[in-house]
């Protein structure tokens, strides 16, 4: 049996798994509020009190943020998870307890997805072996890879999401200075992601490029405004949601496409997250293959590259399994 685990700021998601000849399958799953435990070992007994599993051979789990000497401090969470104190916690080998970064989990559950968890943006040719990338916008921003060692992919985390915002054209040059009357520093994550929609939103708001609605500012105030303005663009509502999303998926797209140079990506490009899913008509519009191919002489070989959007949500807890499971010999 393997313990594979999911670990964010809000929710911490747990599951059993075992192995059906090559294939991974869920045995059980659940997901917890992470602010009620002080620690993820009180999560992963409650969990284990609820389903009654016993048998854990192996644990890995994937958690937001860098993790270092076998060590994580969750993002926007009070939890220090070090992998030789959960293993003693678990009862289990300090060796078959492991922590990954969480992009980097989604990095190995994505090479066992089936073609119906994911949606091809670009065909490209799907017959060329290489690396592979994944870049996620959800809360913020996460970047992994996968290398071809000949007989499979192998996944590795970044930072990649806090490299620096690098604007293509007068429009995203004005969004950068507007951002540096703000902030020291302007990272990717600055405008790719949930807060970066909103921070998109505002600063067409707020030089002059369109006008809020009394309505729509409501709606914010009382919701996601993420989730409000990309509703509203995607209906058609409202005009200035309109144009915060079309430059949202621009700026998708050219991180997407300069990942894709960095990694030399032939395999490959996985769009993860919880806001792909949610735009996927606008991510199969114009604008994100325009400005992921959109690098001159490069072009060519960006549109060789398949792009898919992954939508199964547990993604990274079939990869946390998988990460265990290789790691053990068992695939």
């Amino acid at each position: 049996m393997i313990l594979a685990g999911d670990i964010g700021g809000t929710s911490t998601r747990l599951a059993f798994f075992e192995l059906q000849g090559e294939r991974l399958a869920i045995v059980a799953g659940k997901t917890y509020r992470s602010r009620n435990y002080d620690s993820l070992a009180q999560v992963v007994r409650q969990f284990e009190k609820d389903y009654g599993c016993t048998g854990i051979r192996h644990a890995a789990f994937g958690v937001a943020g860098p993790v270092r000497d076998r060590q994580a401090k969750t993002t926007n969470l009070p939890w220090l998870i070090d992998s030789a104190k959960l293993a003693r916690e678990l009862d289990l080998q300090s060796k078959n307890v492991d922590l990954i970064n969480d992009l980097e989990a989604n990095a190995w559950g994505a090479m066992a997805l089936a073609p119906a968890d994911l949606t091809v943006l670009n065909q490209g040719n799907p017959n060329i072996t290489g690396n592979a990338a994944v870049i996620a916008v959800g809360t913020g921003l996460g970047e992994a890879g996968l290398y071809w060692d000949g007989q499979r992919h192998r996944a590795f985390a970044s930072e990649g999401g806090h490299v620096d915002f690098a604007p293509r054209d007068e429009l995203e040059i004005d969004l950068l200075h507007y951002l540096l009357q703000r902030y020291r520093r302007v990272s990717y994550e600055r405008v790719l992601s949930g807060p970066g929609l909103h921070t998109i939103y505002r600063f067409l708001r707020n030089t002059g490029r369109g006008d809020e609605s009394q309505q729509l500012a409501e709606a914010m105030r009382a919701k996601d405004p993420a989730a409000v303005i990309s509703q509203a663009a995607l209906k058609g509502e409202d005009a200035l949601c309109v144009q915060a999303l079309d430059l949202f998926v621009a700026i998708y797209g050219a991180a997407a496409g300069n990942l894709a140079l960095k990694l030399m990506a032939s395999a490959g490009v996985y769009l993860g997250g919880g806001i792909a899913p949610r735009i996927i008509e606008k991510l199969k519009g114009p604008e994100f293959m325009a400005a992921f191919t959109g690098k001159g002489r490069m072009k060519d070989l960006l549109q060789e590259i398949p792009v898919r959007v992954i939508m199964n949500d547990q993604t990274a807890l079939l990869g946390a399994a998988r990460c265990a499971a290789l790691k053990a010999g068992l695939l």
